[in-house]
């Protein structure tokens, strides 16, 4: 656990700088504002295979996260059913969830596994996940049940 611990020490600042308006406390990796995905089109994961950018006006609001879309086609389809096209673990790294924490997923690193979105915090981060995708998501998954609700610096300590 040290070596994990030491693994994301820098990484930890990092995001702790860059992310400190995030809301604490929450299962959902969203800015202070409730934008989820960094403004990315959740949708067009699914449908384009690639990290696409929304379009600041086309939004929809689920479970008080604002998601934004590239089209009024990809809003329809999130409408019909959001929870086919939302991140696992909130949005936050698959790999952190793993070990225990929770650090901002990157909407570019990401992963489609049995049809569910997975993020990672960087593409080092995402290569180590790789090497037990079915291992880490058994992990992540138990340990989501502990930290869903905590603040991410908490899990830090």
């Amino acid at each position: 656990m040290n070596k994990v611990k030491a693994l994301f020490g820098g990484v930890a600042l990092s995001v702790a700088l860059a992310t400190s308006a995030l809301a604490a406390g929450v299962e959902l990796n969203a800015s202070s504002t409730g934008l989820a995905l960094q403004g990315h089109d959740p949708v067009a994961y699914f449908t384009e295979g690639e990290a696409t950018p929304g379009n600041w006006k086309i939004t929809s609001t689920y479970n008080d996260a604002t998601y934004r879309f590239a089209s009024e086609e990809s809003k329809a389809e999130f409408e019909r059913n959001p929870e086919a096209y939302l991140p696992v673990y909130g949005g936050y790294c698959a790999f952190g969830a793993a070990m225990g924490f929770k650090f901002d997923g990157d909407p570019e690193v990401w992963k489609i596994v049995d049809d569910k979105l997975y993020l990672n915090i960087s593409s080092d981060i995402q290569e180590r996940w790789e090497g037990d995708i079915p291992g880490f998501i058994e992990k992540a998954s138990a340990n989501w049940e502990e930290i869903a609700d905590k603040d991410p610096a908490s899990l830090q300590q």
